[in-house]
């Protein structure tokens, strides 16, 4: 028997209450939130701007039965010598395994205007990071800054929304982190050619209620200004209880701290020297501690980070970062601009090190089951990444745990036992269990 304590109560910290009641887990667990709601999909939020989904729809199943979750409740300090964790409601929680999952904060730039003399946020100026944020947004224009994947679904569903939207972005093109200079480029006609305006290469410099101003004297007039650029791993709990600290928490293989009480997983988790701040990261965590904590020290196949664009009409995903030079054995690129198709590949042992596409949905979910399998990309490129059968082999099996809606964290069992009990067509799937309703592009 263990009492497990987590704190935080997002995606990271639902999965891994989920799995370790799927391991048969014996003992407590207790969860932390600070927040005054039930644990929701965050991924989302930009679906709650262009009014696709209702707030309550992001809300994530309850936990399993026997799981303390105590919201509006902010942790103020860890004895890590008596092992206690310290609320803000005057409760102090014993444990024998902590799990930090405290998130990641937004990232102010440091532009005259966004912040109060205080160091509040000034009228006018959100981030996106939770509900609340979404229903600050106001008025019928509004400028994004920061075009990284966040920035830019944001900046389409507000268009979708009806809202007249400016992107302003400092470098070339949008997702410059994920994308290569074709890529970028064809995303960036995609959001042109959907009624957004654009100000690449641009920085910037001043705010005052109604207007933004750029470098070069530009004034943009706007009623909201969103920041969306970029966040930092929220490290203050771990640094205040001595814990080492990087850019994120640090972890080991087994996400351990250097307390082997202390674990972190998701955003706030630096491993091998990297936050990658992606959700499939904080569900990949949130399994293989779950099966630690149970007892299974089995490592699992390390997966590479996937981006997956969530805009209905726009295809684009990254895996993983680009591969080390010396490790490239072969290059494949696919361009069609007229269609708005790229595709590049980077193989080692015919097996994925790196890629990006645009506009090839098929390829682009096959991909994810290659990269998490560790299977070779059938021999026949083109025929793969156009979605040609190749004539021969049967599909890809994915085990029973494996997700398949990223954003509702849909699993195949799920699907499967949906189907079972009498879902058995695309739309009653979707009704049953939420796939396909978050980006789609699972569907």
């Amino acid at each position: 028997m263990s009492a497990v304590v987590v704190v935080g109560n997002g995606i990271a910290a639902h999965r891994l209450v989920d799995r370790l009641h799927h391991h048969g887990h014996q003992g407590t667990v207790t969860v932390l939130g600070a927040e005054p709601v039930a644990a929701y999909n965050r991924v989302l939020l930009p679906s709650v701007l262009d009014g696709t989904l209702p707030a309550r729809a992001l809300a994530l199943p309850a936990p399993p039965d026997g799981t303390v979750v105590r919201l509006g409740t902010r942790v103020t300090g860890i004895d890590r010598e008596r092992r206690l964790v310290h609320a803000s409601d005057g409760t102090s929680h014993p444990y024998d395994h902590l799990v930090l999952a405290t998130g990641a904060r937004p990232r102010i730039p440091a532009v005259p205007g966004l912040l109060t003399d205080a160091g509040r946020l000034a009228d006018g100026v959100t981030p996106l990071r939770t509900l609340a944020d979404s229903r600050r947004v106001t008025g019928g224009q509004v400028t994004v800054v920061g075009a990284g994947v966040l920035g830019v679904e944001t900046a389409l569903a507000l268009r979708r929304g009806g809202t007249r939207v400016t992107l302003v972005h400092p470098r070339p093109y949008p997702m410059n982190r994920q994308l290569d200079a074709a890529a970028g480029a064809l995303l960036a006609r995609g959001l042109r050619d959907r009624g957004i305006r654009l100000e690449l290469s641009r920085q910037a410099v001043a705010y005052a209620p109604g207007s933004l101003t750029l470098d070069r004297g530009q004034a943009i007039g706007t009623d909201t200004v969103m920041v969306c650029a970029g966040v930092r791993p929220d490290t203050r709990l771990a640094r205040a209880a001595g814990l080492a600290v990087r850019t994120g928490v640090v972890v080991d293989a087994a996400l351990t701290t250097d307390d082997p009480h202390v674990h972190a997983i998701g955003d706030c988790a630096e491993e091998g020297g990297t936050v990658p701040g992606l959700a499939t990261t904080a569900w990949h965590h949130a399994d293989r501690l779950a099966a630690i904590l149970c007892g299974d020290r089995t490592r699992p196949a390390t997966c590479a980070p996937v981006t997956r664009l969530k805009a209905p009409g726009l295809d684009i995903a990254a895996y993983g970062p680009p591969g080390p030079a010396d490790e490239v054995e072969e290059t494949v690129t696919l361009q069609d601009p007229a269609r708005g198709g790229y595709a590049r590949l980077e193989l080692r042992d015919q097996r994925l090190l790196g890629a990006v596409l645009v506009g090839y949905p098929q390829a682009i979910a096959a991909l994810g089951t290659l990269g998490d399998q560790g299977l070779p990309v059938p021999s026949d490129r083109l025929a793969f990444l156009l979605g040609i059968p190749a004539g021969r082999g049967g599909p890809v099996e994915l085990p029973d745990d494996a997700v398949v809606c990223h954003c509702n964290n849909v699993t195949k069992r799920t699907l499967a036992d949906s189907w079972r009990g009498g879902a058995r067509d695309a739309a009653a799937l979707a009704a049953a269990t939420r796939a396909t309703t978050g980006c789609g592009s699972c569907a």
